[in-house]
């Protein structure tokens, strides 16, 4: 049986963000852990044992203390369930939470070459033992089986596909450690119990919703999809920056060119969406944009939101 747990939905700074008075973060301050979101990542296992991790999200060590799944074993000093850890890019809040898995216990990081190069080139990610954390490169299209850290088969498979994105925010303006041509900065997963055949697909960025991507989604039992901002604009309209959703590598949920517009009409089960960011209103209960997402099909999750296939 595949499981997955969400262990953080929100984009980056979380919900609230440490230094935002915008009506999400206030609001989100006033309710407690209703509203309250971590960065986004999510973890999956195929047997509730040995888990993999998709993302490393600077809230890492809160997520990991508020997952029992993801506990030492009872008795065992040091321990992890976790496996590994699956890139799908490069940025700040997809990278940051693998210093808090510095400690010694082995795992495997995968990511694609442009990825890894970022790590190799940034001193700080030296501090991950390479002797007990491998780095595994991955490649567009090329499905690999995650092992666990003995060296046995996990069951699982897992696809990295090619989504429209952008590389990392903070490599603006300078060289690509692994080269500005080419596909990579950006992935999409599709993760799959190679026993039962049940899979869920995992795209945390995209910046466009093309007609590929649709064919390969499409008839799935459950997608996360990128939900940063309601509207491409809205930032702006905030006051809380200059950039444009699309600018950033992320589509927005609505307009004609948005997720629930381009993929409605598809044969998904389950829609959810993932990376939401504090700005963006359908995170709020009750408001018109959260019943809009919602009469559309697609669920707002809390972190700590499970789900089995």
């Amino acid at each position: 049986m595949l499981r997955v747990v969400v262990l953080g939905a929100a984009a980056g700074g979380g919900v609230p963000q440490w230094n935002c008075g915008c009506e999400g973060c206030r609001a989100a301050r006033a309710s407690g852990q209703e509203l309250q979101r971590t960065q986004a990542s999510v973890a999956f296992s195929g047997d509730g044992e040995h888990w993999f991790l998709i993302n490393a999200s600077p809230d890492l060590r809160q997520q990991l203390n508020a997952t029992p799944q993801l506990h030492p074993k009872a008795g065992a000093l040091r321990h992890t369930p976790i496996a590994g850890v699956i890139l799908t890019n490069g940025e700040v809040d997809a990278v940051a939470g693998l210093l808090s898995m510095r400690e010694g216990s082995p795992f495997t990081i995968y990511a694609h070459e442009k990825v890894l190069a970022i790590l190799n080139g940034n001193s700080i990610f030296n501090v991950l033992n390479e002797k007990n954390v491998r780095r595994q490169p991955i490649g567009v299209g090329e499905p690999f089986e995650p092992r666990l850290p003995d060296g046995a088969r996990s069951g699982l498979e897992v696809l990295p596909f090619a989504v429209p994105g952008k590389s990392a925010w903070y490599l603006e303006g300078r060289t690509h450690p692994g080269g500005d041509t080419g596909d990579g900065d950006t992935l999409g997963l599709k993760i799959t119990d190679k026993s039962t055949g049940r899979s869920f697909y995992l795209v945390a960025a995209c910046a466009e919703v093309t007609d590929a991507l649709k064919a390969e989604i499409d008839g799935a039992a459950l997608v996360f999809f990128d939900g940063t901002v309601w509207r491409d604009d809205e930032m702006i309209r905030a006051g809380l920056g200059h950039k444009t959703g699309k600018s950033m590598g992320h589509v927005a949920m609505s307009g004609d060119d948005g997720a629930i517009a381009r993929l409605a009409g598809l044969a998904i089960d389950r829609k959810i969406f993932l990376h939401i960011n504090n700005s963006n209103p359908a995170l709020l209960p009750g408001s018109i944009e959260r019943k809009a997402a919602e009469d559309a099909g697609w669920q707002i999750p809390a972190d700590g939101t499970e789900i089995e296939l």
